[in-house]
């Protein structure tokens, strides 16, 4: 439609379009960076698909939310392994000293002793940005995080959701040991989900596993892993290009830079970005958020043509000069 009337963006606008992305984006997104590496191509910002605009969702705040993602959660996948003698069921080794008891007294540990919760960050900086948004004491405790801070932690840290934002996660995903009931097995295996926060690395959720597991534990990183991306600032022309749109097609919207727990192609564009926004245009209330990769997957037929509107809108307000 902008073609058809006459449109010609300021700048170059390249639509990148990937097939893996659900499987890390090595074939997609990947090569056609490297294209763009070859081609000496630098970005001015990126947009991919991301967070939501959320209704009802973020507690307290009764106005339409869209969280634009501004950083993303890196993951490593860890492999937990015991050996030990095995032996039969009838004459088992002492307390605690099985392959099962031993990595079940490690994975307690890990569970019960997880890597600390902190406002800090793009969570703090969404917290704040929404503080004024909300009313009696929700707004009192955000607005004053410097007095209100451990109890504002604490309550997030109850929800899924915002303890994401909070920490690097740890989930216990698979644990295998034993095939006969009346067989002490010789080995146990376990393999961890972790998640990780920026500000933390791989290197450190390894360590992190080392120090709980103790040396009676082989424990490496299988399969692939990223690190958390840089957090984009919200100090540039980019993002308050973002905001301007999102308010103009979106009215009584509020703007917040939030971080991305999942994973999208966005995290390849790095090395030729400074700015890269994660959000998809795509109203979502409490009964929506199950339906991600769910059950009834969907979006109204009037959110398909707002959302069609604002990419509509985005690349014209690349031509206009900032208010």
């Amino acid at each position: 439609m902008l073609l058809a009337s006459g449109f010609q963006p300021k700048q170059t606008v390249y639509i990148v379009s990937g097939a893996d992305e659900e499987v890390a984006g090595l074939r997609g997104a990947a090569q056609i960076v490297k294209l763009l590496q070859e081609r000496k191509v630098r970005l001015d910002f990126v947009i991919d698909e991301g967070l939501v605009l959320t209704e009802g969702v973020v507690p307290g705040v009764a106005a339409p939310a869209a969280l634009v993602g501004v950083a993303e959660k890196g993951y490593v996948t860890v492999q937990l392994k015991v050996a030990t003698a095995p032996g039969h069921g009838s004459m088992p080794p002492a307390p605690g000293t099985s392959a099962i008891a031993v990595m079940s007294a490690a994975l307690k540990r890990i569970d019960d002793e997880q890597f600390p919760a902190a406002l800090k960050g793009v969570a703090r900086e969404l917290f704040s940005t929404l503080a004024p948004e909300m009313k009696g004491m929700q707004r009192v405790a955000l607005s004053n995080l410097w007095l209100f801070g451990p109890l504002v932690e604490a309550q997030l840290a109850k929800a899924p959701s915002t303890n994401a934002m909070m920490r690097t996660t740890t989930a216990l995903t698979i644990v295998n040991a034993g095939n006969k009931a009346n067989v002490v097995p010789g080995q146990a295996e376990a393999t961890l989900d972790f998640r990780i926060l920026p500000g933390d690395t791989r290197a450190s959720v390894l360590q992190h596993v080392r120090d709980k597991v103790g040396p009676n534990v082989e424990v490496k990183a299988v399969g692939g892993s990223t690190e958390p991306t840089p957090i984009t600032s919200t100090d540039t022309a980019s993002y308050q290009l973002m905001e301007r749109t999102l308010r103009s097609v979106f009215p009584g919207t509020v703007v917040a830079p939030a971080l991305y727990i999942a994973g999208s192609d966005s995290q390849h564009f790095v090395p030729i970005a400074d700015s890269i926004y994660r959000f998809s245009p795509v109203r979502a209330k409490p009964e929506d958020l199950p339906r991600l990769h769910g059950t009834n997957e969907r979006l109204a037929v009037a959110n398909l043509a707002e959302l069609v509107r604002f990419y509509h809108q985005l690349l014209r307000n690349l031509n206009a000069p900032a208010p």
